[in-house]
């Protein structure tokens, strides 16, 4: 064999082996290795997303309050489009020219064979005019998604609303992605996870240029959505309307608790808005408005703004003090009116006063016995404050009422560090504390604290936990709505109390509801900002209370003027379902008085 045929059958060989090599690792590749297997299949599909539809909100008594409207979002796959009639495109959609081919460079920036979001949440009655004229743009195609729909314009910060999830949100949680939508607020935000549902999926063959060409395997690898889960809340939607009603025109808030259970009847903060503004296209816009609005519409009162209690919290000192000893119901204390010190009283009055005196006539000299008396009894101020800072924690005053409210403001009560820290370690006593006798000083509660107090009262000394929302479809809520908060009174101390607060229903305030007996105690909280603000909590039927409730109106100089009336007419409209024919006139008056200026005339002195 001559050296020719020899190096032909070397390289005959070389060529065999290295083709072997080949043949194995192509094998490999395309049998063997799944990656491989994985990654030519990704590149001719395409995953489109399927958004579940949110859950359905209902009021306590089944009626629909929150529901779903279709929106659809216009998609732009730029590699796919051809030349179109730019101006008509913008009329159906309504934006401008430059808003438009900003939004095509965007998509391009994305990506030329991927399909991307142009506009966002196009009404029904839009999309229709786009769809009739949709085929005249090539590379352009919708996408379903839903918006949320109110069956009435109230219970915004109660309902809470949906925006777009922020790259924060996405850190957060993984099942979210750019363009999603998540609960910002309120009980859209508190229950997203059951709301939100559970994204679907369907495969498309697609070519080399990302158009579709059909179902990937027949939809055997279709995933549906899953619909997000119902909730019945607490809330009494005919309530919530009357209560909105009552509030035009007015700052202050109102939240109603069913006392046996802690569920929230109604929960206003006033001034409010319409939920289906920060809906779809104009949210944005709409927010700006909210957020720039002095009077401060955004802002959730009922659970966010800290008020000091005022007299509303005198029944509870007087329960502090029955409970240690410190007075009984034969105690009296004289009272000189405008002439008594420390604290004066604001009027004349019978006098030496009882408990139920004290009550009726909202007695500040009587208060402040009982305040320094249940202080004086310990060894110690010290411990006798640490005391009686207990109690009122037990109260809900202080600390979050409710796992419910991300937001809740938790209120301010001092403590013995408190106060230690505020004068600088040097000696303290009750008469130096004397403001929180009256329910004044350093001592800041929220509407839904007050009321909450209110159902203790209700209770005669336990409540439960407010909440909002009763059932989740599917799911249970039971474990952490039922505990029962016990406060260490005795139900005796609540009996010269209710008699108290009867007697400021009946003969002071006049504010007789037909056919109910209930108990209610007015409050004025000094304001440095313009008038003062009146305050006042009750609860109804006495005998077997189904609401307790705290109504704030600012700049009402008085409990009784406006914030009393007013829950008479809520305790009314929720017990007997309407109002009586001799109490409208009365109705309009609340209604038709505006009370926003912190500087009325009518008002002022």
């Amino acid at each position: 064999m001559n050296n020719l045929s020899k190096r032909s059958y070397i390289v005959a060989a070389v060529f065999a082996v290295v083709g072997l090599i080949y043949a194995i690792d192509l094998f490999r590749l395309q049998v063997l290795d799944s990656d491989y297997k994985q990654y030519a299949t990704n590149n001719v599909l395409r995953e489109v997303v399927q958004y579940p539809a949110r859950g359905l909100i209902y009021d306590r008594n089944g009626e629909l309050i929150v529901y779903n409207k279709t929106a659809y979002d216009l998609m732009i796959t730029p590699r796919e489009v051809e030349e179109f009639d730019t101006l008509l495109l913008c009329n159906l959609l309504d934006i401008t020219v430059p808003d438009l081919e900003a939004g095509i460079q965007k998509a391009k920036k994305y990506s030329r064979y991927k399909p991307s979001v142009l506009i966002k949440q196009i009404s029904p009655e839009n999309f229709a005019l786009l769809q009739e004229k949709l085929y005249k743009f090539k590379g352009f195609h919708s996408q379903t998604r839903t918006l949320r729909e109110y069956t009435h314009p109230v219970a915004a910060h109660v309902l809470g609303y949906v925006g777009e999830v922020s790259a924060n949100d996405i850190k957060k949680d993984t099942y979210y992605k750019p363009g999603d939508y998540i609960g910002q607020s309120g009980v859209e935000r508190t229950y997203e996870d059951q709301l939100r549902g559970v994204k679907g999926v369907k495969k498309y063959m697609v070519d080399v240029h990302n158009r579709i060409q059909g179902s990937y395997l027949n939809g055997k690898e279709d995933k549906p959505a899953e619909i997000g889960k119902n909730l019945v809340s607490t809330v009494d939607i005919d309530l919530q309307v009357y209560a909105e009603k009552l509030f035009q025109n007015k700052k202050g808030a109102v939240v109603a608790i069913e006392p046996k259970t802690g569920e929230i009847l109604a929960m206003l903060s006033a001034p409010t808005y319409d939920p289906g503004l920060l809906v779809g296209r104009v949210r944005g816009a709409n927010f700006n408005h909210l957020q720039n609005d002095t009077l401060m519409p955004l802002f959730d009162r009922a659970l966010q703004a800290r008020y000091p209690p005022g007299s509303t919290f005198k029944p509870f000192n007087i329960l502090i003090g029955l409970q240690e000893g410190a007075i009984n119901t034969s105690t009296r204390v004289e009272c000189y009116g405008t002439s008594s010190q420390p604290i004066r009283c604001t009027h004349n009055h019978i006098s030496p006063a009882s408990v139920v005196d004290a009550v009726r006539e909202s007695c500040n000299p009587f208060l402040w016995s009982t305040f320094r008396n249940s202080i004086n009894k310990f060894p110690t101020t010290a411990e006798g404050f640490a005391a009686w800072s207990e109690y009122v924690r037990r109260f809900g005053i202080g600390d979050q009422v409710s796992e419910e409210f991300y937001n809740e403001n938790p209120g301010l009560r001092p403590t013995v560090d408190y106060y230690n820290q505020k004068f600088n370690g040097t000696w303290w006593r009750a008469l130096t504390v004397r403001s929180l006798a009256i329910g004044q000083g350093e001592l800041g509660t929220t509407p839904l604290q007050m009321a909450n107090a209110a159902a203790i009262l209700a209770n005669k000394g336990y409540y439960y936990p407010p909440h909002i929302i009763k059932d989740v479809e599917n799911d249970t809520l039971r474990s952490r709505i039922s505990v029962k908060h016990e406060t260490g009174i005795e139900a005796k101390h609540f009996e010269p109390v209710y008699e108290g607060m009867r007697q400021v229903t009946i003969a002071r305030l006049n504010r007789f509801v037909p056919g109910i007996s209930y108990c209610g105690k007015t409050g004025t909280i000094q304001n440095n900002q313009g008038i003062d603000h009146g305050a006042y909590i009750a609860f109804a039927p006495e005998e077997d209370p189904k609401i307790a409730i705290c109504v704030y109106v600012e700049h009402s100089k008085w409990g009784a003027s406006y914030a009393a009336p007013m829950a008479s007419l809520l305790i009314e409209k929720y017990l007997n379902d309407s109002i009586a024919d001799n109490r409208i006139i009365y109705e309009k008056q609340m209604m038709d008085a505006v009370l926003t200026d912190p500087h009325n005339p009518e008002l002022a002195d």
